[in-house]
């Protein structure tokens, strides 16, 4: 059944996807369009912004501001569309039979335009307890943004109860997910003719004997390593996914470049799996490089850090009420990661529950069907009428 906010849910959206928000540009015309949208209903919104001032987190109130509420969060970036082949502009919304096409329908400003619709909804419905909004920046390229807004959350007065956040799970709650370290390593030889490999070191055979060492690393975590049969596969992971070097055949390569991450289960320590890495990378390469040539070496650059989301006890009522509104008794673990654990290091129990596929995320004509949309509003509607009274002991406090 067509929800009566879906007229005005795909309008918001239309304004959404036409704001280029690739994390390579600024978000700033995204989020001062929503807190001007916000101001239109009395309700004050913060930026926290990046060093350079072009991007900005949004957190917004409404209902008690001295009383811990439910927190509605979600990402304003979007991922590329360049070299995809895209039917439809993905910088403009396109409805087509019973979908909206565009990046960042479903990743997520389906989830956004669904929330900023429901805001008078909100306000009739946030009387005892609040709904907090946090929209973030540069969540697609390590969950970077969020980090600044959650360093002030953590040491404000008052803190969110609770966390929704809105990535695109069919509406389905998610209750945990795998964390994310990913890292480059350019690992620098010394060039020379290549027949005279004994005055030179090779730096793409040195990089290859790393990359058959994190191979043996996933290999002996997947035999040996912590396992949830919930997660799929149920093991921490090891992979690598780009590895270049060298000019020429006759050259010995100086330089040789390759990236990978580690995605852990929760409960698993990616710092001691880490340390087994650098420890190998030092003694099996560097050391061994450094004999010829001084120089020698392995340079390394965190690309991504975000921790894994945990199921866990505090959020039992959360993840009960939201199974009860969304009419789904499922509980899923999610293959992607989100800003989830981020939100749960400061004390947020977090859960995960947003429209649309994550299929669909980041492929040309991305889309998220009207069904998915409407069943988001019902569920944010029933939300902000029942979650006060399902809300611990004491949560005004």
């Amino acid at each position: 059944m067509t929800h009566p906010l879906r007229d005005a849910t795909l309008s918001i959206l239309d304004t959404l996807i036409a704001f280029d928000t690739r994390s390579a540009q600024s978000n700033l015309p995204l989020v001062e369009y929503v807190r001007d949208y916000l101001r239109g209903f009395d309700v004050d919104a913060s930026l926290t912004y990046d060093a350079t001032g072009q991007k900005a987190n949004l957190y917004a109130t409404i209902g008690p501001r001295d009383r811990r509420g439910l927190c509605l969060s979600g990402h304003t970036d979007v991922v590329p569309a360049d070299g995809q082949p895209w039917t439809v502009p993905p910088f403009a919304l396109t409805r087509r039979d019973d979908r909206v096409l565009g990046r960042g329908t479903a990743d997520m400003k389906g989830f956004l335009a669904a929330v900023l619709a429901s805001v008078p909804h909100f306000i009739e419905h946030a009387r005892e307890l609040p709904i907090h909004l946090a929209f973030s920046y540069d969540e697609e390229v390590g969950c970077r943004g969020v980090r600044r807004l959650l360093d002030k959350l953590a040491h404000a007065p008052v803190k969110p109860l609770a966390c929704v956040i809105g990535e695109p799970t069919m509406m389905q709650v998610g209750i945990a997910h795998k964390g994310k370290r990913a890292y480059r390593c350019c690992v620098r030889g010394l060039a020379g003719h290549s027949a005279l490999t004994h005055l030179g070191v090779n730096a793409v055979e040195f990089a290859a004997e790393f990359v058959a060492f994190l191979r043996r690393t996933g290999r002996d975590l997947s035999v040996h390593g912590m396992l949830d049969e919930r997660f799929d596969p149920p093991y921490t992971t090891v992979h690598t996914g780009r590895l270049n070097g060298g000019i020429a055949l006759n050259v010995i390569p100086d330089r040789a470049e390759l990236e990978f991450e580690i995605r852990n289960l929760p409960g698993d320590n990616p710092e001691r799996i880490l340390d087994s890495i650098q420890a190998y990378a030092q003694r099996e390469l560097v050391d061994p490089m450094q004999r010829t040539s001084a120089d020698a070496g392995v340079d390394w650059e965190a690309l991504a850090d975000y921790p894994a989301l945990a199921d866990e006890p505090a959020v039992a009522w959360l993840r009960d009420l939201a199974c009860e509104l969304t009419g789904d008794a499922h509980l899923r673990t999610l293959s992607f990661g989100t800003e989830g654990g981020l939100f749960q290091a400061i004390g947020i129990p977090t859960i995960v529950c947003g429209p649309g596929s994550i299929e669909q995320a980041h492929k040309a004509d991305e889309f998220v069907t009207f069904e998915q949309l409407d069943r988001c509003l019902g569920f944010l509607e029933r939300l902000a009428q029942r979650y006060p009274a399902r809300a611990p002991a004491g949560a005004p406090a």
